[in-house]
């Protein structure tokens, strides 16, 4: 028997919902995995953060390296948060308005940031906004192109997970 319009649509969406929430993972994942590396000591694409993160970490400042193995473990979670919004565990190990807060706390945090920092290079880009005469142009760049739109991408999927957590905890009530 064929499905109308409105259940296709409904599929469509709760598939999106899904692989909005593994693709937003994978984002996390990734992310946290250039943390621990250059919690290790790694420094390869870390001049497109900026020339003192370079310095840092060159230096073995033992604090900036357990700072980044901790930021690293807060995008794991991120990760885990991602599938907890989209897996059946999710809602066994956490009550639903946990999950709404930090879904959508998350989203919302991630794309506010990653939007204001590209809102600000665009700013300077345009000459709004002087650049201070030592600017680290390839950070800067690194930040416009690599970093903050990456933070916008795992937010707005984080986004997409969230809103499937939140259909479906309406369906169920």
């Amino acid at each position: 028997m064929p499905q109308s319009s409105g259940q296709v649509s409904a599929l469509s969406l709760h598939s999106a919902g899904r692989w909005a929430g593994y693709a937003a993972c994978v984002c996390a994942f990734l992310f946290a995995a250039t943390s621990f590396y250059w919690g290790t000591g790694g420094t390869l694409g870390l001049d497109l953060v900026g020339r003192e993160a370079v310095e840092l970490v060159a230096s073995g400042n033992v604090g900036i390296l357990i700072a980044l193995w901790l930021v690293g473990l807060l995008k794991v979670a991120g990760g885990l948060l991602a599938l907890a919004l989209v897996q059946p565990w999710g809602a066994h190990l956490f009550r639903p308005w946990m999950l709404l807060l930090a879904g959508w706390g998350g989203a919302t945090l991630l794309v506010l940031y990653g939007a204001a920092q590209i809102g600000l290079q665009l700013l300077v880009l345009t000459g709004v906004i002087e650049a201070p005469a030592d600017m680290d142009w390839r950070g800067f760049y690194g930040h416009l192109y690599v970093w903050d739109p990456w933070f916008v991408v795992w937010g707005v999927l984080l986004g997409g997970a969230a809103l499937h957590y939140t259909r479906r905890q309406r369906r169920v009530s």
